[in-house]
């Protein structure tokens, strides 16, 4: 019985070791983290009385914000 459970264990943490680099590179193509991607990063900052949404990118300039306010406007990078 242990040396069943031995090589079940042996044969998964094998499968674990060939399998996750295989998938992190099929993933990442899939995803689309090749270069030309841009993430954005988003949040959304308010009171009671007004909402606004600051958007940057990665590929903006450090300074480059882009404010997006609760009735659609618009201030900055957008």
């Amino acid at each position: 019985m242990l040396r069943i459970a031995l090589l079940f264990g042996s044969v998964a943490i094998a499968l674990t070791l060939l399998l996750v680099p295989v998938l992190e590179r099929r993933t990442n193509q899939i995803a689309g983290s090749a270069i030309g991607v841009d993430t954005i990063s988003t949040g959304s900052l308010g009171d009671r009385s007004r909402t606004y949404t600051i958007r940057r990118s990665v590929f903006q300039p450090r300074n480059a914000v882009c404010v997006i306010r609760d009735d659609g406007t618009t201030n900055g990078a957008c």
